[in-house]
């Protein structure tokens, strides 16, 4: 059997098989639901763009794909990192057995940038925002002292004052970050604004609200889930969020990009160094990046944790 058709088959019957398990609180289908979901949902989505033809991440590109998985898990646990300060959401009754709570966030964080790679291909593929065009943008070095300082307002207004400020943090990285990704040939969503190609910012905005949809979609009736506490009025909730929350996803989906290609202009900088040197540089990446993530983790235990299941 064609492979892209087997995973699509072997993907959708797990996800089908998971959600009847959800209806009738089945264990392990009850608790880890967004897990059982969403990989499913990805892998499927991945399988159909490329049986349509369409550019797959996963069969097109899997040393990407996987790069993905580890690059997912430290990147949301920054913000993770953020929301000890911010308080703005909590996780209910996840495993009592401490290997199991940290599988279950292995497994969903390491989703979250292979959730949003998928929703942009399918996007890709449709032809949506294709003709888009904008006017040029002119210097956007000129811009550079404005977005570093906005970037930096960002992420330090929400640690100072989270009550007023906490939005905010999901801009940060893109107006920190923009600047030096144009500056040194990264992907540069300034670079496809300086040309008039508005497309990319447009489909990663869109894909971004279609993840987060479904992120609250599939976390609200699961027996592991996560809640909201917003210190300012958002409107009516749609599943856990308040509907101004909803804003957030495009913007956050923006940060991941940003993101995503300053790691990959790190390695390249990275290859080019002697054999012994980059080996050094790769095996201290490793190690913060994992100590780093320990210590998240054992913080969302501490503090963002509100239940266990017995």
């Amino acid at each position: 059997m064609h492979r892209p058709l087997f995973v699509l088959i072997i993907a959708l019957a797990v996800f089908a098989v998971a959600s009847a398990g959800l209806s009738g609180k089945v264990e392990p289908f009850y608790t880890w639901y967004c897990c059982f979901a969403w990989w499913p949902a990805i892998l499927a989505t991945q399988a159909a763009v490329k049986l349509k033809g369409g550019r797959s991440t996963l069969f097109d590109d899997p040393r990407l794909f996987a790069t993905l998985l580890p690059l997912s898990l430290t990147f949301w646990l920054v913000f993770e990192a953020f929301n000890f300060r911010l308080d703005n959401w909590s996780y209910l009754n996840l495993p009592q057995a401490l290997p199991w709570r940290w599988l279950g966030y292995v497994l969903s964080f390491s989703s979250v940038l292979p959730a949003l790679t998928t929703a942009a291909d399918l996007l890709e593929h449709t032809g949506l925002f294709a003709k888009s065009r904008v006017r040029p943008l002119v210097r956007p070095d000129g811009l550079r002292p404005v977005l570093l300082s906005a970037g930096t307002a960002c992420l330090a207004l929400p640690l100072i004052a989270p009550t007023l400020f906490f939005p905010l943090v999901w801009g940060g990285f893109v107006f920190l970050l923009e600047p030096w990704l144009y500056k040194n040939g990264g992907d540069s969503l300034l670079a496809d604004l300086e040309s008039g190609r508005p497309r990319r910012p447009l489909l990663l905005m869109t894909s971004g609200l279609l993840c987060g949809f479904f992120w609250e979609l599939w976390n609200f009736r699961a027996g592991a889930r996560w809640v909201y506490d917003i210190p300012l009025a958002a409107g009516p909730r749609i599943f856990e969020m308040p509907l101004l929350g909803f804003l957030g996803f495009p913007a956050f989906a923006l940060e991941c990009f940003c993101l995503m290609s300053a790691f990959f202009i790190l390695r390249r900088r990275i290859s080019v160094l002697p054999p012994a040197t980059r080996r050094l540089a790769w095996a201290a990446l490793i190690l913060a990046a994992a100590a780093f993530d320990v210590w998240v983790m054992r913080g969302i235990d501490l503090w963002t944790v509100a239940t266990v299941a017995g």
